[in-house]
C-alpha cells in the first residue's frame, strides 16, 4: 500500500522507522494533510522524520485529531517551541519506551561492558570496532 493511502485511511499512524536521508522530513504537510480529521500521529522514532511546523499547522487548525511525540528534532524540546502550545498534543521526553525491565537491562549491559574493558577484553557491543584494529 502506498504511504499516501496509509495516511489517508488510518485512524492512527505510528512512526517507528530509522532516521535516514530518505526518511528525514518524510512526514510532511502533504502526508499530514491526507490524514482523517480524527486521526492521530505518533512519533516514537526520530524527531526530524516529522516536519514539526507541518504538524503544528494541522494541530492548530484542528485538521487532525491529535498527536503524540516522544522525540523532537532538538532534544529536549525548547520551552518556547511552537509545538508546546498545540492542542491535542502529548509530549514525552524520549522515554516512552522506558520500563523497569529495560532500565535494568541497560544498566547490566553497561556494567558488563565496563568489566570487560577493565579486564582488557573487547565488550560484546562496540559501536566503533575499528579501534580494535
Amino acid at each position: 500500500m502506498p504511504i499516501e493511502h496509509l495516511f489517508a485511511e488510518s485512524d492512527a499512524v505510528v512512526i517507528a522507522c530509522p532516521l535516514t536521508p530518505e526518511t528525514r522530513g518524510l512526514v510532511d504537510a502533504g502526508l499530514i494533510g491526507r490524514m482523517k480529521p480524527d486521526a492521530v500521529l505518533i512519533n516514537v522514532a526520530r524527531g526530524p522524520i516529522v516536519e514539526a511546523d507541518a504538524l503544528a499547522d494541522a494541530l492548530e487548525a484542528g485538521r487532525i485529531g491529535g498527536a503524540a511525540l516522544d522525540v523532537f528534532a532538538v532534544q529536549p524540546l525548547p520551552e518556547d517551541h511552537r509545538l508546546r502550545g498545540c492542542p491535542n498534543l502529548l509530549l514525552t521526553p524520549h522515554v516512552a519506551g522506558t520500563t523497569a525491565t529495560s532500565l535494568r537491562t541497560m544498566g547490566l549491559g553497561a556494567a558488563e561492558a565496563m568489566l570487560a574493558i577493565l579486564r582488557g577484553e573487547r565488550p560484546a557491543t562496540v559501536v566503533n570496532p575499528e579501534i580494535y584494529g
